[in-house]
């Protein structure tokens, strides 16, 4: 099915045929429309989720990190100051293991205030254990939900899907909104070894001495590492079923280049016509 919608709303499409579990939402502009759309799927039942009205960003990551210790999959969506206040929880889903999969829409970090994009809420986020993925397009945005549980869920570590402040979050395009049989075939329900249990309690996170600490930090990079592997695999598979590719990283015209932009986001399809612009010129650039 093909719907003109923005790409907030190509977020909350992609959480639904992804089959999210738990949905906790804080608004903040400009990624407000994300959780009010999801809202509205859970109210009328298209999408069978528990939707949290939390009070903070802060408390909207710890219902996900409660809600992904017990086996469920969640998913939540903030921006620029609201992603600062989940800081300090951002550690405990990836130190955790939890595949966590948030939107977050690019905006500026005060002072002074704004509300456009800039990409340093998320790049500040770097050393967290997150994987991002940064999008360019609206398709690219529905697409990357799907792909994002599929790997976190194999390498155990939570992911920010990124796009640009209404560059992206607000501008309508045509998005191809893939059958949800395919979607179930490409994404599985969620397999949890461990996982809280009323019925069966045990403790997790306790205190941990230097050494175990350390081991727990390497393995986190090894599945870093691995994500790397498991994400071309994936985004293989999903051009295999949905006839769409969107590779880690698309090398534009680097064959005999002397400079080349490295660009995320957005600013992927300006720098492609800067280098054919200059490549007019007679200039070999790349991006």
């Amino acid at each position: 099915m093909k719907k003109v919608i923005t790409a907030n709303q190509a977020v909350s499409y992609g959480v639904k045929v992804s089959r999210a579990q738990v949905i906790a939402a804080y608004p903040i502009t400009p990624q407000t429309v994300i959780v009010e759309l999801l809202s509205e799927m859970c109210a009328s039942g298209d999408l069978a989720a528990d939707f949290i009205h939390s009070e903070s960003e802060h408390s909207a990551m710890a219902s996900c990190i409660g809600a992904a210790m017990t086996g469920a999959r969640a998913f939540t969506a903030t921006s620029s100051q609201g992603l600062a206040l989940m800081h300090e929880m951002l550690h405990w889903a990836a130190g955790g293991r939890l595949p966590i999969v948030m939107a977050n829409v690019n905006r500026s970090m005060a002072p002074p205030w704004t509300i456009y994009t800039d990409q340093s809420d998320s790049l500040a986020q770097r050393d967290t254990g997150w994987m991002q993925f940064y999008c360019e397009g609206n398709q690219e945005v529905l697409d990357t939900i799907p792909i994002a549980f599929k790997i976190s869920e194999q390498v155990l570590l939570p992911a920010m899907l990124v796009l640009d402040a209404f560059v992206l979050s607000h501008t309508a395009e045509i998005v191809d909104i893939p059958d949800q049989e395919k979607v179930d075939a490409f994404l599985p329900p969620r397999e949890v070894p461990f996982r809280l249990d009323p019925e069966e309690p045990h403790a997790f996170g306790g205190m941990m001495a230097a050494d175990c600490f350390m081991e727990s930090r390497y393995k986190i990079q090894e599945a870093m590492d691995e994500a790397l592997k498991v994400a071309v695999r994936e985004t293989d598979a999903f051009k295999s079923v949905f006839g769409r590719t969107h590779p880690l990283v698309e090398p534009y015209r680097l064959d005999g280049a002397k400079a080349v932009l490295v660009v995320s986001g957005t600013a992927s399809s300006t720098a492609r016509i800067v280098v054919d612009r200059l490549r007019d010129e007679g200039y070999p650039a790349g991006s």
